[in-house]
């Protein structure tokens, strides 16, 4: 290797360490994240933990995570919300298209991560994907684009498919209409 890449690896080596450096210095604060959940508590929870471990955040060492569960009772959420907010939790990471619904209503101001909603735009929780507005911000599953999206990935898949049928619940807000659906 030469002396010139040598110094480059050098070079490029210090300036990561440096920023990770003074992050270790920082505080040993104690991040509490509350989740709200629609459902009983799914086996996904261990996925985001490992998620949450690989960023460097480990719960009981540096974050701490404050489970809700509504086990099916939608109606609960509000409740819930507000309980995980008077907790001085720093963030709220809810799913299901009530979730986040009941943690904006809990708060104005505390962050909230929506994992996985229905379609975030057409049921009013972000103003757009690309720019979500207010304390909202997360994944969707569902809306116009994402499903014009997967058709087209289907056609480019099976180019001789002319047919598509979708089964969906017609009780779900952000579906039927969207989507040019019948139900």
């Amino acid at each position: 290797m030469t002396t010139r890449r040598k110094l480059l690896i050098a070079f490029g080596a210090g300036a990561l360490a440096a920023p990770l450096a003074s992050f270790g210095q920082q505080s040993a604060r104690v991040y509490r994240i509350g989740f709200l959940g629609a459902g009983k508590a799914p086996g996904r929870i261990d996925a985001l933990r490992a998620g949450l471990r690989d960023l460097g955040y480990v719960e009981g060492k540096n974050i701490m995570i404050e489970y809700r569960w509504a086990e099916g009772s939608s109606e609960r959420l509000p409740q819930l919300a507000v309980e995980l907010a008077r907790l001085n939790i720093d963030v709220f990471v809810t799913h299901s298209t009530s979730g986040p619904r009941a943690a904006r209503q809990a708060s104005a101001s505390i962050p909230i991560v929506m994992i996985a909603v229905g379609d975030a735009v057409a049921t009013g929780l972000v103003e757009s994907l690309a720019r979500p507005g207010g304390n909202i911000t997360g994944s969707t599953i569902l809306g116009p684009q994402l499903v014009a999206k997967r058709l087209e990935m289907l056609k480019e898949a099976l180019p001789r498919i002319s047919r598509v049928a979708l089964l969906v619940r017609p009780n779900i807000p952000s579906l039927p209409g969207s989507y040019g659906i019948r139900c």
